[in-house]
């Protein structure tokens, strides 16, 4: 489906998608980019996804129009290699709830963060010595 209508909240960082059956739908920033297309974050085949931490506070900066096609979005944090089509826009509409669950349950079996980490800040796994 194609979008009659996008619009970019900035003050709420939200994506919204409009269609011709009178349907909308809206999108976190955070929640499209780490659900990005891009190689960056979906890798070059199966099981060589990149789980992306730390990106609560991401925007979007600006849309680029791609042919007739899709959107390409550029964050804050400098990604914009992510070509959005209008099919993987309207899957990702109706599968929000479902895919950022599955985002949500990976963080966690990571021990992973969607804060970013503060400046110098640096995590390291401490293990107890054995005597």
């Amino acid at each position: 489906m194609t979008p009659t209508d996008i619009r970019l909240h900035k003050k709420t960082a939200l994506l919204e998608l409009s269609y011709a059956d009178g349907s909308s739908h809206t999108l976190p920033a955070e929640f499209l980019r780490v659900h990005s297309p891009s190689a960056e974050v979906r890798g070059h085949g199966q099981g060589q996804e990149v789980l992306q931490v730390g990106k609560i506070n991401v925007k979007i900066d600006r849309i680029e129009p791609v042919g007739h096609y899709a959107i390409r979005l550029h964050f804050d944090d400098g990604h914009d290699t992510g070509i959005y089509s209008w099919e993987y826009l309207h899957e990702l509409a109706l599968h929000q709830q479902t895919m950022w669950n599955e985002y949500l349950a990976r963080l966690k079996a990571a021990d992973a963060r969607r804060e970013p980490l503060a400046a110098g800040v640096q995590i390291v796994n401490i293990m107890p010595l054995k005597h």
